[in-house]
Parts: structure tokens; C-alpha cells; sequence
């Protein structure tokens, strides 16, 4: 299974905690490559061009299958030819985390805190046109502040800077920032979902917290390249679903903020690409 990130971001979470059960349930080990670059796109590229035998899978997400070509004219490969959808195996929102030593607890505090202090706070992101950097860039519009994104090749790495204190405020994924709230090296001010999510029911909606209608959400899905025989993508989606559904495996996406969507049929996750380029536009962001 190749996954476009370094190890540690949300893509990567993802696909470990799904990898063991889909293991066991094909009869055949299920090992994770990383090949990191280009927002996810390096590995997109591989996987179109790789066997349609179904021996290579991509842990695909939403900036690779359906962001990246409305910010990248030359990518390539073509997210709906080169690509034979799988499932959708997550859907998660992002969590605004903080730094602790940044002296502010609430979304309206970083706001303020911000507009007090123009251009002194960066983020960072996954890659320029990731999903963490588009919610960064819509939260800047739609609070009025300034903040100084700087992209990485992964959430792995700009995490680690993050705890670090290089940066102060992130918008990554819940995945690649549940573990490190969970242990408190981490503040989170508010999920990026439309509500409250059941694992952090104290934890605000950045709507309700400040910024009305701010909402941003990030799936990611199992792709074989085109061309892979129907038999093998439906043979495939089987055993990724019935791994979801194991018990251990369901809690631990639970925990990583994940809402347990899966797709009923492996032709109905594209459906979901279509929302979510309007969100790039809203932003008004062309990567650097």
C-alpha cells in the first residue's frame, strides 16, 4: 500500500491502522511504502502507472484525488482514468492546535492574539494545496488574520516542528494531532467539523467557537491503479470494509477523529471528490 506522506501524518495513520486487518483478511502481508513529494502527488503518479493486478494499492485522500488537479495544471496522472476507486475508508476533520506556550485557549483568543501580533504566528502543512494548508488559508479569510504558512513533505514533519516551538498554531488533520492532544504536548481550540465529534465532546466547533461557517473536512480512500479488474477492486473492498468493521479497528479510527464512512460499493467513492475543490477556491490560494 503506498502512501504519499512520510510516516506520522494523518495518510500514514490511516493506512496503519487499516493495513493489519486487510492483511489478515486477504491472506497476504499488506505493507506500507512511503514515498513522500509534491503533496502526494509523486506516489499518485506511481500508482497510475503501476500493474493492474492489485498487488499495488494507494492510500489516496482528498488533496491527491481531487484538490491537486485544481491547483496543478501538469500533474501526472488523471484522478479518473488512472485510478480504480477502492473504498473510502475515513472521513476526519482537523483540529486547531496551538503550541502551549502561545497564551491563548480559545479560537477567539487566536484570533485576537493574531490580529494583535500581524505576521508573527506560521503554520505549517503537509505540502502546499494539502488539505492543512487550505484550511489554514480559509481560516485566514474567513477570521481576518495574517498567519505565515510553511510547507513540509509530510504532517510527520511539520508536527514534530510544531512541538518543537518553530510554529505556534497548526490545522492539521485529527489523525496526525489526536495523539499529541492526547497527551498534552498539544492544544486544541476547536475541530473543523460541522459539530462536535463524540471522542472530544469538549472540544469546540471552530464555527461555534468564532468563525461561523468555517467547516473543513479530509477523507481518504483506497485506490488501485485503472484498469484493475473488477473482480480484484470488489474482492478488495470487501476485505477493507469487513477490516473496518473489526472491533479494534473501529476504535482506534474512532480515536483518530475518523466518523467510520465507508463506501457502500467500490464506485461510489468518487462521488466524493466533487465538493471538495470549491473549498480551494474559496480560499483564493494558488500554492507558492
Amino acid at each position: 500500500m503506498i502512501v504519499g506522506f512520510p510516516p506520522g501524518g494523518g495518510t500514514d495513520v490511516v493506512a496503519r491502522i487499516i493495513a493489519p486487518g486487510l492483511s489478515e483478511n486477504l491472506g497476504q502481508p499488506v505493507v506500507i511504502e512511503n514515498r513522500p513529494g509534491a503533496t502526494g502527488t509523486v506516489a499518485a503518479a506511481m500508482v497510475a502507472k503501476s500493474p493492474a493486478d492489485g498487488y499495488t494499492i494507494m492510500m489516496g485522500h482528498v488533496s491527491v484525488n481531487a484538490i491537486a488537479p485544481s491547483l496543478f495544471p501538469n500533474l501526472q496522472y488523471d484522478v479518473l482514468k488512472d485510478f480504480a476507486p477502492v473504498t473510502l475508508v475515513a472521513s476526519v476533520p482537523h483540529f486547531v492546535v496551538v503550541h502551549p506556550s502561545l497564551p491563548v485557549h480559545t479560537i477567539q483568543e487566536l484570533i485576537e492574539y493574531a490580529k494583535e501580533h500581524p505576521a508573527d504566528l506560521s503554520f505549517p502543512s503537509a505540502g502546499n494545496g494539502s488539505t492543512p494548508h487550505l484550511a489554514g488559508e480559509i481560516f485566514k479569510v474567513m477570521a481576518g488574520v495574517t498567519l505565515v504558512h510553511v510547507p513540509y513533505k509530510g504532517s510527520g514533519q511539520s508536527m514534530a516542528d510544531l512541538l518543537a516551538g518553530q510554529h505556534k498554531v497548526a490545522f492539521d488533520t485529527a489523525p496526525a494531532s489526536a495523539g499529541n492532544v492526547r497527551s498534552g504536548r498539544m492544544r486544541v481550540l476547536g475541530v473543523s467539523s460541522a459539530k462536535r465529534i463524540p471522542e472530544y465532546p469538549d472540544v469546540p466547533t471552530v464555527a461555534e467557537a468564532g468563525v461561523p461557517g468555517y467547516e473543513v473536512i479530509t477523507w481518504y480512500g483506497v485506490f488501485a491503479p485503472g484498469g484493475t479488474p473488477s473482480a480484484v477492486v470488489k474482492r478488495l473492498h470487501a476485505e477493507t470494509a469487513k477490516a473496518m468493521e473489526a472491533p479494534g479497528t473501529h476504535a482506534r479510527l474512532a480515536e483518530a477523529g475518523s466518523d467510520g464512512s465507508v463506501a457502500a460499493r467500490p464506485r461510489s467513492s468518487p462521488r466524493s471528490c466533487a465538493r471538495t475543490p470549491r473549498a480551494t477556491r474559496r480560499s483564493s490560494k494558488k500554492p507558492d
